[in-house]
């Protein structure tokens, strides 16, 4: 997974759980798939699409009769003295949530992250801000040593600075955050600096806007691989095995090299031709698949070992606000006005979900989570027979092959209320404004939150 984070926007990559996450300073992250490839690999059948049906039928089955099992309030008047956390003293909605393995992760916009136990009558564990100043702009899981790293700014240097720690999940059990160490403290992580998380490939990209430097890191230990120097560089896109360098707009080209993801290597350098005077809405890299696309322009597809190029009409598709990179199955999820669509390096939409309009216009990817096994889509989406009222929403999963909806928690009357006598919220008030969502496979739960700061489980 991606994970690009900073001041700035971030970029979208697959799963909210995505594989790839970027932070930046000032801003929150976006996702780019969620699975490490090597989890989905060894979870791959000879022949999955031989199983198909029987892994729809396992699917509608394993989400048949969600109901609303549990509900945590992530606001405690009482800590605000206790860990004197000046942000706690309001509420506040909760923008990520994150699931590893017996504990529960919730981050709130006011940036005070909850360690809450799955294991133990779900209770909270700890607060991760190890101090008064703390302010946790995002989270990721590393897999690859039980670990939750947090991405911080505090308040001594105007916030305008990341600083990343790592803290183990037994320390976490034990009520410790502090016990963790700090990432990357040679590197000066201020804006237009980010940090980016690769699941995927199990690196860790670092941009230092001080010194010029790209650096990639391992993200099993946290050693320097190789560096970058920035020289012109605009952007850089990971990929399975690669990085791809877009350089700095030339007349009527655009240079780019794409590099080994392990060793920094050149594997290939070569020109863009492009349209002059003609914006550029994106250029993304996927594999071999290189996508090109102008203002008001057609899509071009590149094979960059072949040199072979499709287009696609710009009538057929339209620039989207996001894209979800499938790897499993050579796909890419596009989203554009609410709407998903499904497409292949062809060119060809496959997929268009009979009922799947998305709440947020504007891709708002921490309320959508995409399965290890690229799958299955569940989102927070509007629904139009509860026009009468117009906070409410439904979880909708959605097959991605074939776009059926295989399941959907809505708030009619039969499931208007919650099946567990702990839980003070009705379904309906669950499913209000709910601002991030997540699905745990191995508990098979999906938590949502909501602009409350309102934790909710939905299970069967």
């Amino acid at each position: 997974m991606d994970y690009r984070s900073g001041p700035g926007q971030g970029r979208i990559g697959q799963s909210s759980q995505p594989a790839i996450k970027r932070v930046h300073p000032g801003g929150r992250p976006s996702q780019e798939g969620r699975a490490s490839s090597l989890r989905k690999l060894a979870r791959r059948e000879v022949s999955a699409r031989g199983n198909w049906a029987f892994k729809r039928a396992s699917s509608e089955e394993k989400f048949r009769n969600f109901s609303l099992q549990g509900e945590y309030d992530t606001f405690d008047a009482k800590a605000v003295h206790l860990e004197r956390l000046a942000f706690l003293k309001r509420r506040s909605r909760i923008v990520e949530i994150v699931a590893a393995k017996d504990l529960l992760f919730t981050l709130a916009h006011s940036g005070a992250c909850a360690a809450i136990c799955l294991a133990e009558s779900r209770r909270r564990l700890c607060y991760m801000n190890v101090g008064s100043e703390e302010v946790i702009r995002s989270l990721f899981f590393n897999k690859n040593n039980d670990s939750l790293i947090t991405v911080s700014v505090y308040a001594h240097d105007n916030f305008s600075s990341l600083k990343c720690r790592s803290t183990p999940l037994e320390y976490i059990r034990r009520g410790q955050p502090s016990e963790g160490f700090a990432l990357f403290e040679s590197e000066s992580l201020r804006w237009p600096g980010f940090v980016e998380f690769d699941d995927v490939n199990g690196k860790v990209l670092t941009y230092s806007a001080e010194n010029g430097m790209y650096k990639v890191f391992d993200l099993r230990n946290y050693t320097l691989l190789y560096s970058v120097p920035d020289k012109n560089i605009q952007e850089i896109k990971i990929s399975p095995g690669i990085m791809l360098l877009i350089y700095n707009r030339a007349d009527g080209h655009v240079p780019l090299k794409i590099l080994s993801i392990e060793d920094g290597a050149v594997l290939a350098s070569f020109v863009q031709l492009l349209q002059r005077g003609k914006k550029v809405d994106f250029i993304e890299q996927f594999n071999e698949k290189l996508l090109v696309k102008q203002e008001n322009e057609n899509l071009h597809i590149l094979d960059v070992r072949t040199r072979v190029e499709a287009q696609v009409s710009r009538t057929e598709f339209m620039t989207p606000s996001a894209f979800i990179f499938l790897y499993e199955n050579q796909l890419f999820l596009t989203f554009r006005n609410r709407a998903v669509a499904v497409w292949n390096f062809r060119g060809e939409m496959v997929t268009a979900f009979e009922d799947h309009v998305l709440w947020y216009p504007d891709c708002n990817t921490n309320n959508i989570y995409i399965t290890s096994d690229q799958d299955l889509i569940i989102s927070y989406c509007k629904q139009e027979e509860l026009s009468h009222a117009p906070h409410v929403g439904t979880i909708n999963i959605s097959n991605i092959l074939t776009g059926k909806l295989l399941a959907k928690i809505s708030s009619v009357p039969e499931l208007a209320q919650a099946k567990s006598k702990s839980v003070l919220s009705t379904v309906r008030e669950a499913l209000e404004d709910v601002t991030a969502l997540f699905y745990d496979e191995d508990r098979n739960e999906i938590y949502t939150g909501n602009r409350n700061g309102f934790v909710h489980v939905w299970t069967n």
